[in-house]
């Protein structure tokens, strides 16, 4: 039989951690391995993990658990080796206490957030959050801009409004939590709260559906929000409009939307995080003899020397012409590369003057193509020749 962990140590926590350490520390653990935060592959080895945590916690935050713990290790907590240890034992209010807030962080239902208490008792629940996808140009991209969406959205039912109830009748106090919209399931050694049922939390019944939102109390319609895009912003980065996402259950409140950046993709430039990138293609004969050419830029045209003799993938930078991103206090750089081109469709003449320009070329020896000459070099070495 496999030995069990040290607790303090499965919590991390010194032996001589205060309650409040131990609560902190569980918190964590909690929130990190919880089954619902973990998917695939990795969700086996975090249940596993958060059932240590949660048994570690279960018996350090009692304090006569753990005195015995302590005293005996494991065997002074195991229910099977100790009298009197049953499913009755006192000490799991603590335990109890820190489980609800745990799980009301993680899923928004936490006391003073997104759950709380409303009307007669029952509980508000925040609304859950939504993302919208939107493609921007890279020209906005860099400079900002401000749009209109249309998302969906759920207002109140105009027919009953709102009670989700059929027009003269009315919803009853639900059976089986008595209006709290929770009732209380016993699991072992602690009880937890669940959403009722019966109910789904409202804590009422509605005898008679409106016909129009079939009970639900609100019907989905579209409505026009003004986003303003910030200047900088990049691909995947997001945007989010506070409020605007599903609306809360008994009046808590709405979640919010989350706009999702997609750059699309430029005819010329590529961006790199703050710096752009583009190709320039030159005639051979304007990198042999060198001169001044125009390149684009996000802000119009500008110039570059190019000195005679340049190579293909020669790379020209021109500072401060990139995009200055939404968390940077400097603009990037603008990345040219020169892809000289060769000319083609020639006519017999510009043939024959070609040849003889090569001619003179090989009369001159490798001083005119120092690249050429290394390459020659490399390949006899290579071949032993």
């Amino acid at each position: 039989m496999a030995t069990k962990r040290d607790y303090y140590e499965t919590l991390g926590v010194p032996k001589n951690a205060s309650e409040e350490e131990i609560k902190k520390a569980y918190r964590k653990l909690a929130m990190k391995h919880h089954p619902d935060r973990n998917q695939g592959d990795a969700a086996t080895a975090a249940e596993g993990k958060f059932k240590d945590a949660k048994e570690a916690y279960e018996m350090l935050s009692d304090a006569q658990k753990r005195a015995a713990y302590d005293q005996f290790g494991h065997a002074g907590v195991d229910p099977n080796m100790r009298a009197g240890a049953g499913p009755g034992a006192e000490g799991f209010g603590g335990f109890s206490e820190a489980f609800g807030d745990i799980f009301g962080e993680m899923f928004g239902q936490g006391r003073g957030g997104a759950q709380a208490r409303g009307a007669g008792g029952r509980k508000v629940y925040r609304g859950n959050d939504l993302s919208y996808a939107m493609e921007i140009t890279l020209e906005e991209a860099a400079f900002g801009k401000e749009s209109q969406i249309r998302i969906p959205t759920w207002e109140n039912c105009d027919t009953c409004q709102g009670s989700g109830a059929k027009p003269g009748t009315k919803p009853i106090t639900c059976t089986t939590c008595g209006g709290q919209g929770a009732v209380n399931m016993r699991q072992g050694f602690f009880s937890v709260q669940q959403t009722c049922p019966q109910c789904r939390g409202t804590g009422k019944i509605i005898p008679e559906p409106c016909t129009t939102c079939l009970g639900q109390g609100k019907v989905k319609k579209q409505k026009t929000l003004e986003i303003k895009i910030p200047a900088g912003i990049d691909d995947n980065m997001r945007i989010r409009s506070t409020g605007n996402g599903e609306p809360g259950t008994n009046g808590g409140p709405p979640g919010d939307l989350y706009i999702e950046i997609r750059l699309h993709k430029h005819d010329i430039f590529e961006r790199d995080e703050d710096d752009l990138h583009c190709t320039v293609p030159i005639s051979f004969t304007t990198a042999a003899l060198g001169g001044e050419i125009d390149v684009p830029t996000l802000a119009g045209k500008a110039s570059i020397d190019i000195p005679d003799g340049t190579q293909a993938g020669k790379q020209f930078r021109l500072r401060g012409k990139g995009i200055k991103g939404v968390r940077s206090s400097q603009p990037g750089d603008l990345y040219c590369h020169i892809a000289i081109e060769t000319p083609v469709k020639l006519t017999e003449h510009q043939r024959k003057l070609l040849k003889e320009f090569d001619e003179s070329l090989k009369k001159g020896g490798a001083k005119h193509s120092p690249t050429e000459e290394s390459w020659t070099d490399r390949l006899k070495n290579f071949f032993n020749v």
